[in-house]
C-alpha cells in the first residue's frame, strides 16, 4: 500500500507543480471533501466532525499546515445519484501536507485524553456514511 500511496503523491505532486508554477503567492493545495449520509443522520454526522476531527484541522492551523477549512451544507436536494450532505474544503499549505496521512496525529493525544472513545466516536461517525470521495482543486486565472 505504501508504494501507491508514494506514487499517487509523486503524480499529483509533479502534475500541480505547473497549475502553482502560474500563482505567485503560494503553492496552496486545496482539497474538497464531501459526505453523502444516510437519511436522517446528516445533523448528528457534522456535529460528530465538528466535536472530533474539527479540532484537529484546527490546531493544524495553528501549526501552518493547513491554510483554511471551511463547510458546506446544500440548501437544496438534489436527485440521489448526485447528493452531497457535507462539503468541507481545506486550503493546504502545499501538496505534501494534504498527502501528509498522520497530519493530525500528534494532537489526537493533546485534543482528547480518552483516545479509546474517540476511536469508538469517529467509528460510528463513518457508519452514517453511505459515500465520501476527495476533489483536488486548483484556481483557474480567469482574464
Amino acid at each position: 500500500m505504501l508504494p501507491k500511496f508514494l506514487s499517487l503523491l509523486i503524480i499529483v505532486f509533479v502534475l500541480s507543480v505547473p497549475v502553482f508554477a502560474q500563482d505567485n503567492t503560494k503553492d496552496y493545495f486545496t482539497v474538497e471533501n464531501y459526505y453523502k449520509i444516510k437519511w436522517g443522520y446528516a445533523d448528528e454526522f457534522i456535529n460528530l466532525w465538528k466535536i472530533n476531527h474539527y479540532p484537529l484541522l484546527k490546531k493544524a492551523i495553528e501549526h501552518g499546515d493547513i491554510i483554511s477549512v471551511t463547510a458546506e451544507t446544500p440548501i437544496l436536494h438534489s436527485g440521489e445519484d448526485t447528493r452531497w450532505d457535507f462539503k468541507v474544503t481545506i486550503v493546504f499549505k502545499d501538496a505534501i501536507a494534504a498527502m501528509a496521512a498522520d497530519l493530525t496525529e500528534p494532537y489526537k493525544k493533546q485534543l482528547y485524553p480518552d483516545l479509546d472513545k474517540l476511536k469508538k466516536d469517529e467509528q460510528h461517525r463513518f457508519e452514517l456514511l453511505l459515500a465520501h470521495w476527495d476533489v483536488m482543486t486548483a484556481k483557474i486565472d480567469l482574464p
